[in-house]
């Protein structure tokens, strides 16, 4: 397996639905998981499914993200339903503003989007939202939940910076990226669910950063097939692995080490928040306390004890918000099967099972 400074972390993945051979979920719920698995006719039915108004702007929130962010659109199908139509207006503003970059032939006109998004907060916050579907359903939920303008401007402001086609110089500045962006996007849903809790906003924080690391994975096929790379270049450097080595989808064993290296971190974040489920039940995953290549025989999985107290204190209630860590868990344990290799064609294909797997631990309340 590869191996570098940065990947000292990398352990045995869990998918996240531990005891699952031992305690059987009720017989509805397996219907309900098929039921979401299945393709959605219309926006209609959509709506109507997530205990939602027919309004067209309902609709147009709901589509983009089945088509745009499905991972979240399922993850948000499972928030209380007093909260999903605000969860779904969040992000569907979020995958707005992800769209610029790959949609526009220049940064002027990017910009202008961008503008156009501040502006609207603006006017969202002076009650006076634009006619576009996604301001106006967005309007209704910082009405509704009095939403921090802070944290939609912080998404805004990142995007906008992250225009330029640049790599990241290193980790911290993909994790920067992520915190602005993807953690922000969850200290809001938290809101959404009337949550204001120290230890949840540290769990956002973490789950944030590791989405916008295995976001920057799961895109570099994507990114290199239009001739850009943007993995954090120190780690690259590290390997003496150049942007080009990806762009020919090299399959030689420093490139296996810099993919190693990148996911190790989103492993890193994620077990912050699941290494404190595996002390308090250690017999339900013993694996994730397993020494891994290269460490000391024996050793304990760093940060553990500090960990416990940590989970034991978010509420419960923030549960849901955080069911996006069975998605990435489940990318990080197919990446690792794979030996690393980015490329490899079972990592382009949806997990079948996604929703089921979402559905259980929903149940359970876990994440």
């Amino acid at each position: 397996m590869a191996a570098s400074t940065l990947g000292s972390a990398w352990g045995p993945l869990r998918l996240g639905v531990p005891g699952f051979c031992r305690r059987r979920p009720p017989r509805g719920l397996w219907a309900r998981a098929r039921r979401l698995s299945e393709p959605v006719a219309s926006g209609r039915s959509v709506a109507a499914g997530s205990g939602l108004g027919a309004s067209g702007t309902d609709r147009y929130c709901l589509e983009l993200l089945r088509k745009r962010d499905y991972e979240g659109y399922l993850c948000s199908l499972l928030l209380p339903a007093e909260s999903r139509s605000s969860a779904f207006a969040l992000r569907a503003f979020n995958v707005e503003l992800a769209q610029i970059k790959d949609t526009v032939s220049e940064k002027t006109i990017g910009l202008m989007r961008t503008q156009f998004w501040k502006k609207t907060v603006d006017d969202i916050y002076g009650d006076n939202p634009p006619h576009q579907p996604v301001a106006i359903e967005l309007w209704k939920a910082v009405r509704r939940h009095n939403l921090t303008k802070r944290w939609l401007m912080k998404i805004i402001d990142e995007r906008e910076k992250n225009l330029d086609d640049k790599a990241y110089r290193n980790i911290q500045e993909l994790e920067n990226y992520a915190e602005n962006t993807q953690s922000s996007l969850l200290y809001l849903i938290l809101e959404i669910l009337g949550i204001k809790d120290l230890h949840a906003d540290h769990a956002a924080s973490h789950i944030g950063k590791a989405q916008g690391i295995v976001t920057c994975l799961r895109a570099t096929p994507y990114h290199g097939s239009r001739r850009r790379v943007f993995l954090p270049m120190d780690i690259c450097m590290l390997h003496g692995v150049s942007q080009e080595d990806f762009l020919r989808k090299s399959q030689d064993r420093n490139v296996r080490d810099v993919v190693y290296d990148v996911a190790s971190q989103a492993h890193l974040h994620l077990k912050h928040i699941h290494a404190a489920a595996a002390a308090e039940s250690p017999q339900s995953c013993p694996t994730l306390c397993d020494p891994i290549d290269g460490s000391p025989s024996g050793s304990t999985v760093p940060g553990i004890l500090q960990a416990r107290s940590f989970h034991r204190s978010v509420p419960v209630k923030a549960f849901p918000a955080f069911l996006q860590t069975v998605a990435l868990e489940d990318y990080l344990k197919k990446i690792q099967q794979v030996d690393f290799d980015l490329f490899h064609p079972s990592l382009q294909r949806k997990n079948p099972l996604l929703p089921l797997s979402l559905y259980i631990q929903s149940w359970r309340k876990r994440y």
